[in-house]
């Protein structure tokens, strides 16, 4: 009887993974290894050594915005963390704002504010100093990933923070242990489920990106999303795009995969 329920309940997420997630894949399974006749080839997957350039680029970006948004949102969550409750909730709520707005008005935001008649430059002009080239530069795609991405980096380690006893932070600096030893052998491996779900979360949206390094980039530093775009929205060559597609699902589930090694602690935060 249990079972009966069971399997009733789950039929319709079943098929919803069915439809929207197993279809799909296989779709594109089926357009990176044909070509346009529907013939089988190996052309697709070959032609992806003309973007390891752009692969490469891709992957260095996203390592980068991800180890700025760690090194931003680990003290900001502990702070979060360490504040009252009613305070934590305001906190939290600030944080998640941005969200709330649509993707592009964010990415337009950064324009404003980066561009050579933008306000920052504006502000810098009226206090005499002489303006700073910003906006279609390799550093303002990152800051685009870090500022649209951080929130992913900052929920994870504050729900690992609100977990963390300070009793044992406390016991660690009796003992004698300096800060930096503290946070080495006592927060980060506590907080190592947190730290894994934020770099995941924060890592895999930064490679497969494509919207702000158009809009930050100026089109300058082309990535990985970009291309698969462009293979669908103006070149129109599908097997491309599905063997590039392919090849950039394979890559995220290896990064999910060893992520999940790393985050498999038992509740102490020692690997298991």
């Amino acid at each position: 009887m249990k079972n009966r329920t069971y399997n009733g309940i789950s039929a319709p997420y079943a098929l919803w993974c069915v439809v929207f997630i197993v279809a799909p894949l296989a779709i594109v399974a089926y357009y990176a290894f044909t070509d346009k006749t529907g013939a089988f080839t190996w052309d697709n997957i070959s032609g992806l050594s003309m973007y390891t350039d752009t692969i490469a680029r891709s992957v260095y970006f996203g390592i980068v915005a991800t180890v700025i948004c760690l090194i931003i949102g680990y003290p900001l969550a502990y702070c979060f963390a360490r504040a009252k409750v009613s305070t934590q909730k305001i906190l939290v709520m600030l944080i998640m704002v941005p969200m709330w707005m649509n993707f592009l008005l964010r990415a337009y935001a950064i324009m404003v504010l980066f561009e050579d008649t933008g306000i920052i430059n504006n502000m810098l002009a009226s206090i005499g100093l002489p303006p700073v080239h910003m906006i279609n530069t390799s550093g303002a795609v990152i800051f685009g990933m870090v500022y649209n991405y951080l929130p992913f980096m900052v929920l994870p380690l504050y729900t690992s923070m609100t977990k963390l006893d300070g009793k044992l932070i406390e016991a660690a600096r009796d003992l004698g242990a300096t800060g930096f030893q503290t946070l080495r052998d006592v927060m980060i491996p506590l907080t190592s489920s947190g730290i894994v779900s934020g770099i995941t979360m924060v890592f895999v949206p930064s490679v497969s990106t494509f919207y702000i390094s158009q809009k930050l980039g100026g089109g300058k530093y082309t990535l990985i999303g970009d291309v698969i775009e462009m293979q669908f929205q103006t070149a129109y060559n599908y097997n491309l795009g599905a063997s590039i597609s392919l090849l950039l699902m394979i890559f995220i589930l290896l990064c999910l995969f060893v992520m999940n090694r790393f985050g498999d602690t038992d509740e102490g935060g020692v690997m298991a």
